[in-house]
């Protein structure tokens, strides 16, 4: 990696200033390590080494987890994956950071200082931050060269990092916050209702879910909530909302926008009955536990993702400290089930497409070598027991993986947890040839439907020609492609 500040390499110690101007730097002292100082707005010391191979990750909110005063976020990745790492690479020192704890992209882009490896979210990052900072390359050869097995892998999670990687493979996918659906079993033991199993179709559900929406005395009740956004973005069809074009990078005025097929149709009205079941108001799915709602424990199900299973268990781990009273006590509302993501027909068992986290090594490393190594480690069935054993979802699915899911959680120990692994993520179709914008889904149910009271049809047919067209237009008057 190369860190250079004005032309010069930095010295621990020798800045004159960690606020967010401009550092002041002399060269290091003969024998001494070159060190990198990045001003931060929270105006924390943080530096990176010349000896150190620097992993940056972000968009997981757990590593956010478990900060210290100095805004210092080690001990969630330290925990989950970072010990094992370090001790598969005892000749590698590794340095670690989450975004924001206490640096930003743009921190890192101004003091000069880029990652080895980065942790991200390849579905809208890499548009949005990684290619305007221009730290992605087309990683094919070296994965080919270093012999990454990829084949072994979610196989929607790795064309999902390509579908967005302009014709090559910009990342490695490393672990999946999947989508489940939590469902509180007092709720169905109180009404006397069976509790869901995978498989399970969303006419099935709907059906549940219109009896569990109820009021019962002064208690009220909602029976099913999905979020519309994620509902279609990470949809179980497959579909992409961009068409074609005759390039993998189109101009902004080239690019096409597809969400009025008739797939896209079934889509919105799928969602849309459960929109209008009386009473079955969507506020937010973190209302499974408690959030919005005045009482906890009142939602019967509620589809969100992997992470925050744990945290409803009552693991401190995944909880931000100061926080673990409250949780405790909203949980005693909850009898935590665990199920699939309802299917759109009879034996389907096609789930939500992968929200994965890669790995993108940086052109601008000088450690690209022992960064592939460490890539390809990440991906090992070692690695990924470790991470399947910390309740994440493995991008490998070997019976080891799949069998240690949780076993280092042990709050998870009484609940079933066998439908994390049901079924196969949805693979996205039809990216080739062309370029993602991370586009406004939003406007179809939060805008049009829920606020203006728009026929779903309708709002689809307003977002692809109205919303979407104008919210590329501002961005590309902006400078920006994303």
């Amino acid at each position: 990696m190369r860190r250079k500040v004005a032309g010069m390499s930095l010295a621990v110690g020798l800045v004159a200033s960690v606020g967010l101007g401009s550092a002041v730097a002399a060269a290091p002292a003969a024998g001494e390590v070159a060190c990198t100082e990045v001003p931060n707005r929270y105006n924390q010391p943080f530096s990176v080494c010349d000896d150190e191979l620097f992993i940056f990750a972000a968009n997981y909110k757990p590593f956010e987890s478990s900060a210290d005063e100095t805004r210092q976020a080690e001990r969630f990745f330290d925990t989950v994956i970072g010990e094992k790492l370090r001790a598969a690479f005892p000749d590698v020192k590794i340095k670690y950071a989450t975004w924001d704890f206490p640096i930003r992209y743009e921190n890192l882009k101004s003091a000069g200082v880029v990652p080895d490896i980065i942790l991200e979210n390849p579905r809208n990052r890499i548009d949005r931050d990684l290619e305007p900072l221009g730290w992605v390359q087309d990683m094919t050869g070296m994965v080919e060269q270093g012999g990454l097995d990829l084949g072994s892998l979610n196989a929607s999670a790795v064309e999902l990092v390509k579908s967005r990687s302009d014709g090559g493979l910009y990342g490695v996918p490393v672990f999946i916050d999947d989508y489940v659906m939590f469902y509180n079993k007092k709720i169905f033991d109180k009404f006397g209702v069976k509790y869901p199993e995978p498989g399970m179709t969303y006419d099935e559900i709907y059906k549940v879910a219109t009896k569990l929406t109820r009021q019962d005395g002064l208690d009220a009740y909602k029976g099913f909530l999905q979020h519309p956004d994620n509902y279609l973005e990470f949809n179980q069809l497959g579909l992409y909302p961009f068409a074609p074009t005759d390039s993998e990078e189109p101009a902004p005025e080239d690019v096409k926008v597809d969400i009025t097929s008739p797939e896209w149709f079934r889509l919105g009205e799928n969602m849309d009955r459960f929109l209008h079941i009386p009473r079955n108001t969507f506020t937010t799915v973190d209302d499974y536990l408690k959030a919005d709602m005045s009482r906890p424990g009142r939602v019967a199900m509620a589809v969100d993702s992997l992470r925050k299973l744990p945290m409803y268990a009552g693991s401190e781990l995944f909880i931000d400290d100061g926080d673990e009273e409250e949780f405790a006590r909203w949980s005693d509302s909850i009898d935590i089930g665990v199920s699939a993501v309802p299917v759109f027909g009879k034996g389907s068992e096609a789930t939500y497409q992968p929200n994965t986290l890669a790995a993108f090594i940086t052109p601008q490393s000088d450690r690209q070598a022992e960064a592939l190594e460490i890539v390809k480690w990440l991906i090992s069935e070692e690695a990924q027991v470790e991470l399947s054993r910390h309740a994440i979802k493995g991008v490998l699915e070997t019976d080891p993986v799949v069998s240690a899911f949780g076993e280092a959680v042990p709050e998870l120990a009484g609940i079933d947890t066998s439908a994390v692994y049901w079924g196969e993520n949805a693979m996205v179709q039809g990216h080739e040839n062309t370029e993602y914008w991370d586009i406004p889904m939003y406007m179809v149910f939060r805008q049009h439907v829920l606020k203006d009271g728009m026929a779903v049809d309708s709002s689809l047919i307003v977002a692809e020609t109205e919303d979407i067209p104008a919210y590329i237009r501002s961005k590309a008057e902006a400078g920006q492609d994303w």
